[in-house]
């Protein structure tokens, strides 16, 4: 069956919402090992594991409300108005319409590297950032299909999911800190020193060490396949495929690299904003917070408008 948009679409979701439960059944599995060890038994484990899952969301919630601002910040870019960049604000306007969106914050960074990306929690407090370099190198059905990637990422509520990710990721690398520091100073209860407390011990080693690879690479997949899902929903808000997959290959055979980009935010850009990232190796591609520029192109090439 040739794929269409439509069948691009289903199937990133889907694969996206796999990944999310085994995520979560990840961290669960992870904590009750860890607190195990730590000589909890079967009821003190789970409460203590919920306890601290709890502690955790509320210290990140306040990120979560602020990580637009603070991304923005970190980039450098400006917010412009409409006499600023006419083409860019009539490209957003228009694009918003046909997803049936509130116009977002437009920003536009002074770096000639183009890229571009997208943040905000919900379609309400939304903002897109463009470089100088992507208006000035791209023409105007390749902006548009960037546009119309960046707003998919709003529609989709990618920065929330991302940010939940990043959340749990955190709460895996927490634990395992604070299970090393707990063996340091000797806090396992005496009655689990022998049986089944030492083969937690032992599992729990293995845990700490290898869990925060694992959750880290689990996130990186979600990035990935929510970079092939916004390439869908935005060739079908702009019917025409071909402009995004030209801007793709614009964007990574630039030899710009973006100034402002940090390992924290490289995942938000369009395209991995540190060039030479995309050899062609199955370690750096699993390491990646982009899946490569030529599978993306395929997929876009691929689909047949329904």
């Amino acid at each position: 069956m040739v794929p269409t948009i439509y069948n691009q679409i289903d199937a990133n979701r889907r694969k996206t919402l796999l990944l999310m439960i085994a995520f979560s059944l990840f961290i669960v599995l992870v904590v009750y090992i860890l607190t195990r060890a730590l000589g909890y038994q079967n009821v003190g484990a789970l409460c203590f594991a919920g306890i601290f899952l709890i502690i955790s969301g509320l210290i990140n919630l306040s990120s979560y409300y602020w990580s637009d601002k603070l991304v923005i910040a970190l980039s450098g870019a400006r917010l412009i108005e409409e006499e600023d960049a006419p083409e860019l604000y009539r490209t957003v306007e228009n694009v918003c319409i046909a997803a049936g969106l509130p116009k977002p914050k437009v920003y536009l960074i002074d770096d000639p590297a183009p890229n571009a990306f997208a943040t905000g929690r919900d379609p309400e407090h939304a903002a897109v950032a463009i470089t100088s370099g992507l208006l000035g190198k791209l023409e105007k059905l390749e902006l548009e299909g960037v546009i119309a990637h960046e707003l998919s990422h709003i529609k989709n509520y990618d920065s929330r999911l991302m940010s939940i990710v990043v959340v749990l990721v955190g709460i895996v690398a927490i634990l395992a800190d604070v299970f090393f520091r707990s063996l340091w100073w000797g806090r396992r209860s005496n009655d689990e020193r022998g049986g089944s407390g030492a083969i937690f011990l032992l599992l729990g080693i293995i845990a700490a060490i290898l869990a925060p690879i694992v959750a880290n690479l689990i996130k990186l997949a979600i990035s990935r396949r929510r970079e092939f899902l916004a390439d869908s929903s935005g060739a079908l808000l702009t019917r025409y495929p071909e402009g995004l997959a030209r801007a793709l290959i614009k964007i990574s055979q630039d030899p710009n690299t973006l100034q402002s980009a940090n390992n924290a935010t490289a995942h938000l850009y369009i395209a991995n904003p540190f060039k030479g990232e995309y050899a062609k190796n199955w370690l750096v591609d699993l390491f990646s917070t982009h899946p490569p520029i030529e599978e993306r192109v395929a997929a876009l090439r691929s689909m047949e408008l329904p």
